[in-house]
């Protein structure tokens, strides 16, 4: 059922959604909270298949992923963007909270 306080932008692909309240409006493949950007970075900087990445997210199928690496795609230069900025505030928050256990 859908939330009637959740504001959708639909996009050209049909499975890709954004929205404020979810992931703070980063896409996500519609009805999860599974963004494109780390599909991407499963299948594009990780190099799982397709396949691989629907049996690490069983919620999902083939044409969900190809939907969400299309959105990626056409998109790139943004994402990317984000999933680098993403990856900058993590590394600080390492230096500023270092883990205990030493890695």
């Amino acid at each position: 059922m859908k939330n009637p306080k959740i504001q959708e932008k639909k996009t050209l692909h049909p499975f890709i959604i954004t929205s404020r309240e979810i992931c703070n409006g980063s896409p996500v493949i519609k009805g999860t909270r599974t963004r494109v950007i780390d599909i991407a970075i499963e299948y594009d900087r990780i190099g799982y298949t397709p396949d691989q990445i629907v049996d690490a997210h069983p919620h999902l199928d083939l044409v969900k992923v190809h939907n969400a690496l299309s959105y990626y795609y056409e998109n790139r230069e943004r994402l990317d963007e984000e999933i680098t900025s993403r990856r900058e505030h993590i590394l600080q928050l390492k230096k500023e909270f270092p883990s205990k256990l030493g890695y």
